[in-house]
């Protein structure tokens, strides 16, 4: 049988611990589900850390010679081990041809980004010269609201999530200021309803349809960073068109974790960072995206040589032959060494497809929640055991890879208890924990160990409380 076709996680679950004649929770899942996962070997293509090599682990506690359980890659992702290889092509490159390394080699680079593009624009569902790979995330967002943020008398909001990123929140809030507006005015923040965790897709459908009139753009998250919640961009983008509004999205959670398909969803702009499910290393290039229909009546606000047809940039005449497009919103050659890593990565996403990693993370991430729902469910009648609530959405289809989970205990002493047991994840402020099972590398066995090592730590934990 293939075990992930269900139409459920919690469905699969079931038909496998039958076939094995083992409960649900047993570890022999786990290894059946290793056995028949179509994608493992991807897990080879990156370089895990071991427990010991954690500067938080305490081996006293945990076997030091174990792989990690790393499920932080909705913060940073893996190295990939071909990371390494091409950093160090393009040093001897550099050190024996000097100058000439930018029109010579596999990666040029003078254009060295536009090697990769095509395996990026696949990963967003996108044509390639819907793509341009530049910058960093914060930097793109700017560049591209320079030009789709044009606010007018009537028009002059942007409207996003009231918990947006910090940097979206301040790229933004920067942007309203360097048009003389006021962002108290013009910052549309929306929240949940109260005692609630996510928006509601009809709640983003409804505010735009009652301040569509006022709104310049939409701007919302592909997947929100705090609760994993996956918005339904393609619904947001044709409800924000049709009352007038450029809509874009920050899918820098989104990109490598779920399908997208913004060319065909019409979205008008997007940028992503390319270090977290995209693994090519901290600070690494991120990525634009502007829709064809957007190439010739959109431009940029800021122009840089890199912007320039290549074909003529070299005539020196300075007069801008300007690429249509998120091309021309190129600035400066890109720096080659960032090309490498992310090059790496992608290499491995061109062995599988969006559409099987997604089919896996919905399984992987349903059994992790199962285990949890099994094991640290909030029992009215043992009111002292501690407990796991989980705020994303509980709906697949809604969520990428992340849980982010809220416990009964203190979450600062949960993760410190987590780390010094080998588990490499992230807590952000007020109260959430956030665990990534990253379908790329991570496995079963990594979820059911991380169950285990949880309940070591809640139980450890428990113990000291007073």
């Amino acid at each position: 049988m293939d075990p992930f076709d269900a139409p459920s996680p919690r469905e699969v679950l079931e038909r496998v611990s039958t076939l094995l004649g083992c409960s649900p929770t047993s570890s022999e899942v786990a290894l059946y589900l290793d056995k028949h996962d179509e994608l493992k070997h991807l897990r080879e293509k990156f370089l895990i850390p071991k427990v010991a090599e954690l500067p938080t682990s305490d081996l006293t506690l945990v076997d030091g010679t174990k792989e990690c359980i790393y499920f932080a890659g909705n913060s940073l992702g893996l190295q990939p081990k071909m990371a390494k290889v091409y950093i160090e092509e393009e040093l001897d490159k550099w050190a024996k041809m000097g100058v000439h390394g930018h029109v010579r080699g596999s990666r040029p680079w003078a254009w060295a980004e536009d090697t990769i593009e095509g395996l990026m624009a696949n990963i967003v569902g996108a044509k390639e010269e819907e793509v341009a790979l530049m910058n960093g995330l914060t930097v793109n967002l700017h560049l591209l609201l320079l030009s789709f943020y044009n606010p007018t008398a009537k028009r002059h909001k942007i409207l996003l999530e009231d918990k947006a990123f910090p940097s979206d929140h301040y790229a933004v809030e920067s942007q309203i200021q360097l048009r003389g507006q006021n962002p108290e005015q013009s910052m549309l923040l929306m929240k949940p309803r109260p005692g609630e965790e996510v928006l509601r897709t009809q709640d983003i459908l409804e505010l735009i349809e009652q301040e569509g009139d006022s709104i310049a753009v939409v701007m919302f998250s592909g997947v929100q960073y705090y609760t994993g919640q996956l918005f339904d961009m393609a619904t947001i983008t044709k409800a924000g068109q049709k009352k007038g509004c450029y809509v874009g999205f920050d899918c820098a959670h989104a990109v490598g974790n779920v399908e997208l398909k913004l060319h065909d969803w019409g979205v008008d702009f997007a940028c992503w960072c390319s270090y977290k499910y995209v693994n090519s290393g901290a600070g690494g290039l991120a990525g634009a995206f502007i829709h064809e229909k957007n190439a010739q009546t959109v431009k940029p606000a800021l122009k840089g040589w890199w912007g320039h047809n290549l074909k003529t940039r070299f005539r020196m005449d300075n007069k801008m032959d300007l690429l249509p497009g998120v091309g021309g919103y190129r600035l400066s050659n890109q720096p080659f060494l960032l090309v490498c890593p992310l090059h790496a990565s992608l290499e491995v996403f061109a062995m599988t497809s969006m559409t099987a990693l997604r089919k896996k993370s919905r399984l992987l991430t349903g059994y992790l929640e199962f285990l949890i729902q099994q094991y640290y469910s909030k029992d009215d009648a043992q009111p002292q055991r501690p407990s796991v609530f989980i705020i994303s959405p509980w709906n697949p289809e809604e969520r990428g890879c992340q849980l982010s989970l809220s416990f009964s205990l203190p979450i600062a002493a949960v993760f410190e208890d987590l780390e010094r047991r080998g588990v490499a994840c992230d807590m952000r402020e007020p109260n959430v924990l956030r665990v990534a099972p990253t379908p790329l590398y991570n496995s079963f066995s990594d979820v059911h160990r991380f169950i285990t090592v949880l309940g070591s730590a809640l139980a450890a934990r428990r113990q000291q409380q007073p």
